[in-house]
């Protein structure tokens, strides 16, 4: 039963990565099932309070990274609202297209849209899309990041 439990975990981490090629895959929410089967079904009490605290702390992280991290680079690239929300509309609709390359591709493409769309220059509309580009690879970045350390930390608290 033990074995089944580790692997039931160890499922769960590598599908929390594979969240970050395919978007629908609730990668925080997977992480958290392997920490809860470790602690229900193996040893509970090796896990600490401050192990949970932290937990928490980086899943609000995890969770607000992307968004965050797309919003600031098509603002900083001179892309409008309607751009920043094309790109995060893109990264969803792009998971269901041509995975994994259509979560770079689809962003872009509908972001260089909507800006044209808005009467932008194409030069301001390619900015804008390298900036929901540059956005999604920093954000992907972030979520491997923080995914390895939560990891690496359940890991070491056990």
């Amino acid at each position: 039963m033990e074995l089944l439990i580790w692997i039931i975990i160890s499922i769960c981490f590598i599908a929390s990565f594979a969240s970050i090629i395919f978007p629908v895959i609730p990668g925080p929410l997977v992480l958290w099932i392997g920490f809860l089967a470790y602690f229900f079904f193996l040893n509970g009490d090796s896990l600490s309070l401050f192990f949970w605290i932290g937990m928490v702390v980086l899943t609000v992280i995890l969770i607000v990274s992307d968004i965050i991290a797309n919003s600031y680079f098509v603002k900083r690239y001179g892309g409008s609202k309607w751009g920043e929300r094309m790109a995060a509309v893109g990264v969803i609709v792009g998971s269901f297209i041509i995975p994994p390359f259509g979560i770079i591709i689809v962003p872009f493409i509908l972001v260089i849209a909507t800006e044209l769309f808005q009467k932008r220059s194409t030069n301001e509309s390619f900015k804008a899309a390298i900036g929901s580009l540059l956005g999604f690879l920093s954000g992907t970045v972030a979520k491997i990041i923080i995914q390895a350390i939560m990891i690496g930390w359940f890991f070491f608290d056990i």
